[in-house]
This record gives structure tokens, C-alpha cells and sequence, in this order.
């Protein structure tokens, strides 16, 4: 069982469906320059709140806001003292996915920037959503599904998941589109999400056997460049739906990614080992205080007084010995060596690492 456990995730990538070898998709792998979305982010109000808005002494900028939008709704509250309990000012975020056009409604997330307890049950004021540019794109407003739930009493409270942060599904209307003229394209780029040099050479023979053409070409590791004219499409937008799903198989580089805090150990299909010898052991060092109380006899002078008493240990576990593992030529081979040691898994994250460090792991090692 712990040999099964310690290695769990990594023998799944032993199975052929998960190599890494596998055809995939162009669209899969690449991004198409300028198709992508533009953030969006808008400061507003969260109404109708179940006591659990912010504390308007330590929120001033929540009255604020308040104040200005009664104003706008021609309510005169100049000088007066609120205090109410079921607001709260929010940071509103969203973003605009690319061809996106007026009329259309987009997710948006609400998020408290004061000290609101649960936006539970609110409901978003009218809030206009602002481009890195500064126009508005779009404008938010409706009733907020929160993340979690909060409750509490005179002396405990409980929280559940995340109640100051939620979601409007469709709560966005698109009032203005971007500026993009795709159409018009005589060449296209297409940005790899994980830059490759192989990977981009066959991303170019498989577009250019596609069209029978000279229609790609590879710019560098992360760049290939489409000639639109040359794909013998109509549009930029034809010529892209038939490159998208072109089939690739893309090339990886050999990685070991260690999660410290799960203990979640995932080897790549290219990770070797050369011919190495480990050994590993625990040392447990024990420390306990038990002072004792000792007091003088009845009617007897004296004091009482606390006498320290501690109780060291140290206890070394015999440990793996001197374990040989071999040389590996598969994933699976490396597996196997691996699981000869038959550790826990936080203890299989030492060994990678020291046999990173002793120069036999030969693949990028990733601490998380």
C-alpha cells in the first residue's frame, strides 16, 4: 500500500493515454494573435444584505458611494448620518471575450473590499465595467451567488467556503465592442503556450501538408507565422477553422513536478534516472518536560517548589539501506526502480532531490 500510495499519480502516466506523444489539436496548443479577451473591473454596491454588510466607521469609502448614488437618484443626503448594515462596496471584475458584440451578456465576479462578513443574498447596483483604456465596456447589475456561507452566535461562529466573494452568471451587458478588424489580416501569428522548438517545426510541416502549400513558417519557439493569402480561404476566419484542428503531436520537455504540501509526486514520459545508489533513514529526536511538585511535610517549614524533570531521546529508524537503482529507459523502468525503496511519498520528494542534486535525475525539477 505505501509503495502504491507514493507513486500513484506517477504510474498513471505509464498508460499509453497519457503520453505525452499523443495527437493534439493546433487550437489546443497555441493562441491566435489578437483572438483573446480584455479584462474589465468596476467599483460598486452590494444592497439588501442580511446584517452582514460593512461597518461604514471602518469603510468610509462605502458611504461614500452610497451617498453619490442617491444623489443621482435625486436623494438629497448631504450632511446626514447613515449607518445601515446591508451594503457593501465591491470590486466587480469580468472579462470580455474576443468578438464580443453589443447586446451580449457576459460572468461577471463581485468581491467585498471592506470588512463585509457574507454577500450572500445581495444584490449588485448598476456598475460600469472600465478596459485598461478607461471606456466602458459593459455594464453589471443583479442578484450575487456567493462562494460560501457564514453564520454566528453570542459565543462561536462558522464559515463555510468563501461568503465575501461570488458570481453573476450573464450579470454583464455588453454596451461597447472592440476595435479589431480580423477580417482584414494578410498574416496571423500563432503564439505557442508552451514555446518549442520541435514543437513549432511541426506545427509549420503539418499546416503546410495540410494546404499543400507554403502557407507556415516557424519565427522562433514560440511563433508561427500564417500566410492568409497563400491558405487559398476566403476569409482569415475560414483559413483558421480549418488550421485549429489540425492534428500535432507536440514535444515536452522531461519534468518532475513535486507538490511539498500534498505530498503529490507527477513524472513526465521522458524523465530518466542514471544508474544510482540511495540510502534513507529517519531521525526522531524526542524531548518531554514532566516537572514535579514537591512540598514539605504538614506543619513542617518550608516551600513548595517545582523541580524540573526531562526526558531526551533519540530514535533512529533502520531506514532503506544502501538501495541500487538502476538505469532508466522508460517511465515505467524508472517506476519500478523507485518503488524498490519502499518510502512514503514526502520521503520520495527528498530522494528527488538529492538525486537531482547528485546529477542522475536528468529532467527539470519543479518544487511547488
Amino acid at each position: 500500500m505505501k509503495k502504491l500510495a507514493s507513486l500513484f499519480l506517477i504510474s498513471l502516466f505509464a498508460w499509453p493515454g497519457f503520453a505525452s506523444s499523443a495527437p493534439i489539436r493546433i487550437k489546443d496548443l497555441v493562441e491566435f494573435d489578437g483572438v483573446r479577451g480584455n479584462d474589465l473591473i468596476g467599483y460598486g454596491l452590494v444592497v439588501g444584505l442580511n446584517g452582514t454588510g460593512d461597518g461604514l466607521r471602518n469603510s468610509p469609502f462605502t458611504e461614500e458611494i452610497m451617498s453619490n448614488i442617491l444623489e443621482r437618484l435625486g436623494v438629497n443626503v448631504t450632511g446626514e448620518q447613515f449607518r445601515p448594515k446591508n451594503v457593501a462596496a465591491v470590486f466587480v471584475t469580468a472579462t470580455l471575450p474576443p468578438f464580443a458584440r453589443s447586446g451580449g451578456r457576459i460572468d461577471v465576479t463581485v468581491s467585498a473590499i471592506g470588512d463585509a462578513k457574507s454577500l450572500l443574498g445581495g444584490t449588485l447596483v448598476m456598475t460600469p465595467l472600465n478596459a485598461a483604456d478607461g471606456q466602458i465596456y459593459a455594464v453589471a447589475q443583479g442578484t450575487i451567488i456567493a462562494g460560501g456561507a457564514s453564520a454566528n452566535g453570542d459565543g462561536a461562529s462558522v464559515v463555510e467556503g468563501v461568503p465575501t466573494s461570488g458570481t453573476i452568471p450573464s450579470g454583464a451587458g455588453i454596451e461597447r465592442e472592440i476595435d479589431f478588424d480580423f477580417g482584414g489580416l494578410k498574416q496571423l501569428r500563432l503564439a505557442l503556450r508552451s514555446p518549442d522548438f520541435t514543437t513549432a517545426s511541426r506545427i509549420e510541416r503539418a499546416i503546410n501538408r495540410q494546404f499543400r502549400g507554403n502557407v507556415a513558417s516557424m519565427l522562433d519557439a514560440g511563433t508561427v507565422l500564417i500566410d492568409i493569402a497563400a491558405t487559398g480561404q476566403r476569409s482569415p476566419a475560414h483559413a483558421l477553422s480549418k488550421i485549429e484542428n489540425i492534428l500535432v503531436n507536440p514535444e515536452r520537455k522531461a519534468r518532475v513536478v513535486v507538490d511539498q504540501r500534498s505530498g503529490t509526486i507527477v513524472m513526465g514520459e521522458d524523465v530518466r534516472i542514471s544508474r544510482v545508489a540511495v540510502s534513507q533513514g529517519n531521525l526522531t529526536l524526542r524531548i518531554r518536560e514532566q516537572p514535579i511538585v514537591v512540598q514539605p511535610n504538614p506543619f513542617s517549614p518550608g516551600d513548595t517548589v517545582v523541580i524540573p524533570r526531562t526526558d531526551a531521546s533519540i530514535n533512529e529508524e533502520p531506514g532503506t539501506g544502501l538501495a541500487e537503482v538502476e538505469e532508466g529507459t522508460s517511465l515505467s523502468e524508472v517506476i519500478d526502480g523507485l518503488n524498490a525503496l519502499g518510502v512514503s511519498p514526502r520521503d520520495m520528494i527528498d530522494i528527488l532531490k538529492s538525486i537531482k542534486a547528485a546529477g542522475a535525475l536528468h529532467a527539470e525539477f519543479i518544487v511547488q
